[in-house]
């Protein structure tokens, strides 16, 4: 019974998860190299907890973009320490970049990130599923040099600007 029915379980389940792996850039690889990057300046807010309530407080910091009528640049996130050290639990830093001239919104603190040599790893896929992916490929890169990640990382997304499209999450580790 099970031979004929194959297919259409195939069609209906098998087929939409794929098809939705794709879209998302779940089969893009992710370029893993050694430069210089940086200068960064973000305003954000500070974060402690999950790292799967990060999106919340990351939500927050848009809205008083948005309030201060401030341009919010790429997303950002630093991540100050390791969530495989604490069941998942992160100190972070969350917000996004701001132009040169642009205010700091009210109720966040502004943050720089120098210019300087990192590992950088660069996906183009969703955010909920681009950081995996670029951490593993890190991960696996310098565990061939015997070395490991190491914090804080710096977490950038440049969204495509279209609902079709997917963007562009860049994880930067110092060298």
């Amino acid at each position: 019974m099970f031979k004929k029915q194959w297919p259409a379980f195939v069609l209906a389940f098998v087929l939409p998860i794929v098809a939705v792996f794709w879209w998302w850039g779940g089969f893009n690889s992710v370029s893993v190299t050694e430069t210089v990057a940086g200068p960064h300046r973000y305003a954000y807010l500070d974060y402690e907890g999950p790292i799967s309530n990060m999106r919340k407080s990351q939500n927050a910091v848009l809205d008083r973009f948005t309030e201060a009528r401030v341009t919010a640049g790429d997303t950002i996130s630093v991540i100050l320490t390791d969530p495989r050290a604490d069941n998942g639990k992160v100190r972070a830093q969350l917000g996004y970049t701001l132009a040169d001239d642009a205010p700091v919104p009210a109720g966040l603190k502004e943050g720089r990130i120098e210019r300087r040599p990192v590992y950088l790893a660069r996906v183009q896929a969703a955010v909920l599923l681009a950081p995996s992916k670029a951490y593993q490929a890190l991960d696996d890169m310098l565990e061939a040099h015997g070395k490991g990640i190491a914090m804080p990382t710096v977490e950038l997304y440049r969204p495509a600007g279209q609902a079709d499209r997917i963007g562009v999450f860049t994880l930067e580790m110092n060298r």
